[in-house]
C-alpha cells in the first residue's frame, strides 16, 4: 500500500453494499455505546467535530477511506445507529433533501429531551447560520450538499457538513463543535477537512473580515440602489478604469463591460438588496441569513467594502486539516505525536471496551492496523 502525506477524497458512484453497511450500522453503534457509557454524550459529539478522529472513525467502520463516500457512509450508519432515549444524543439532517429538514428533526430532538423553546430556536438558528457560512460565506469552490446537526440531551450541538468542487470532483468537509467557538463570524470552525488549500478564497467568517462585515450591512441600510453608483458612469466625463491603457510600455484594455470576480448582478438581485434594506438588519448574521443573499451578493458588497471603502475581506482558505495526522517530511504540516496517539487510542479503547463478537472485533482491529500502520 502507498503512502503520502495527503489523501484526496474523489467522488465514487454507488452505494455501500447492504451487507457492508448493516456491519457498519452495528459497530457504529457499539463505538458509540462506549464512548458514550465513558464520557457522556458531550465528549461524543466533540470528538465527531474533529476530523482527525471522524476520519479514523469511518475507516474502523470499514468503508473507503479514500472516497467522498466516507462521510455520507458514516453519518448514515450514525444515523441508523443512534437512539436519542439510550444515547442522549439526536442526529438530524443528512444528504440533499433530508439536510432541508433538519429544523425539523432539532425541534424533536428538543422535545425528547425537555429542551426549552428558546434553547431549540437557538440551535436551528445554528443550523441554518452553519450552513450560510460554509456554502455562502466561504466562497472555496465547494458546494455544500451534506448537513448533519448532532444535539445532546444537554442543549450542546455539533455540526458535520461537506461540499463537493463540481470542477475536480474532491470534497471538502467542515466540522463545528458550540464549545469551540463564540463568534459564528469569527473563524468558528474546529477543523474543516481537504487536502487542497484553494487560492482567492473569499472567507467573511474570518476576524479578518470583521471591517468588511460592518461596511456590508451599512451599504444594505444605507440603500442598496446606490450600490449601482459603484459600477456605472455617472456622467459623461466621468472616467472608469476600462477607459484606462498605461503609455510605459505595458498597456492593456478592457471590454466596456465584465464580470469583476463573478460580482454582477442583475436588477432582479438588486430587488433582493432592496428587500434587505427593508428589513434594515442589526448585523452581518441577520443579513446574510435574509430570503435571497447568496454568495453572489456577499462577494459584492465584500469587494464594494474593499474597492470603495479600503476594508479588504479575508482571501486566505480557513482549511485547517488534511485528511491525515501528517507528513514525516513536514507537509502539509508536521505529525503532531500526541495528537496522532490520543487518536489510535481514543478508536483502540472504543473497539476494545465495545459489545462485539470477537470477529468483528478482530476486523475492526485488522481496519484500523492497515490505516495506521
Amino acid at each position: 500500500m502507498q503512502r503520502k502525506g495527503v489523501a484526496n477524497l474523489p467522488l465514487h458512484g454507488g452505494h455501500a453494499p447492504r451487507w457492508l453497511f448493516n456491519r457498519m450500522v452495528k459497530l457504529a453503534g457499539a463505538i458509540t455505546d462506549v464512548v458514550v457509557d465513558e464520557y457522556g454524550p458531550t465528549e461524543f459529539i466533540h470528538r465527531i467535530s474533529n476530523p482527525c478522529w471522524f476520519q479514523a472513525f469511518s475507516c474502523v467502520l470499514g468503508f473507503d477511506w479514500h472516497s467522498s463516500g466516507t462521510t455520507t457512509t458514516a453519518l448514515g450508519a450514525l444515523k441508523s445507529s443512534i437512539k436519542p432515549e439510550e444515547h442522549g444524543i439526536y442526529l438530524s439532517g443528512g444528504k440533499g433533501a433530508a439536510s432541508r429538514k433538519t429544523p425539523d428533526g432539532i425541534v424533536r430532538a428538543g422535545d425528547i429531551f425537555g429542551l426549552n423553546d428558546a434553547t431549540v430556536d437557538s440551535m436551528v438558528n445554528s443550523s441554518r447560520l452553519s450552513a450560510k457560512i460554509d456554502n455562502s460565506c466561504i466562497q472555496d469552490g465547494y458546494n455544500l450538499y451534506v448537513h448533519d446537526f448532532f444535539v445532546t440531551e444537554k442543549g450542546d450541538w455539533a455540526v458535520v457538513q461537506q461540499g463537493m468542487n463540481t470542477e475536480t470532483k474532491l470534497a471538502r468537509r467542515y466540522h463545528w463543535m458550540n464549545e469551540s467557538f463564540d463568534d459564528f463570524l469569527a473563524d468558528p470552525h474546529s477543523g474543516i477537512s481537504c487536502d487542497n488549500i484553494e487560492k482567492e478564497t473569499l472567507n467573511m467568517a474570518s476576524t479578518n473580515s470583521k471591517e468588511a462585515q460592518k461596511i456590508s450591512v451599512d451599504l444594505i441600510n444605507d440603500n442598496p440602489v446606490h450600490l449601482r453608483d459603484y459600477f456605472k458612469r455617472k456622467d459623461e466625463n466621468q472616467l472608469l478604469l476600462t477607459d484606462f491603457n498605461v503609455d510605459d510600455g505595458i498597456s492593456f484594455s478592457l471590454p466596456k463591460h465584465h464580470a469583476i470576480l463573478d460580482m454582477d448582478l442583475s436588477d432582479r438581485e438588486y430587488e433582493v438588496l432592496k428587500n434587505a434594506w427593508e428589513i434594515q438588519p442589526e448585523n452581518y448574521e441577520e443579513l446574510i441569513l435574509l430570503n435571497g443573499i447568496g454568495p453572489k451578493k456577499i462577494r459584492a458588497l465584500a469587494l464594494i467594502s474593499d474597492l470603495v471603502f479600503g476594508e479588504p475581506a479575508s482571501w486566505k482558505d480557513p482549511v485547517k486539516y488534511s485528511f491525515t495526522h501528517g507528513g514525516k517530511d513536514g507537509f502539509p504540516y508536521p505529525v503532531d505525536r500526541d495528537v496522532y496517539d490520543n487518536s489510535i487510542s481514543m478508536v483502540r479503547d472504543a473497539v476494545y471496551q465495545s459489545r462485539l463478537d470477537k470477529k468483528d472485533k478482530m476486523q475492526a482491529f485488522k481496519r484500523l492496523d492497515d490505516f495506521i500502520s
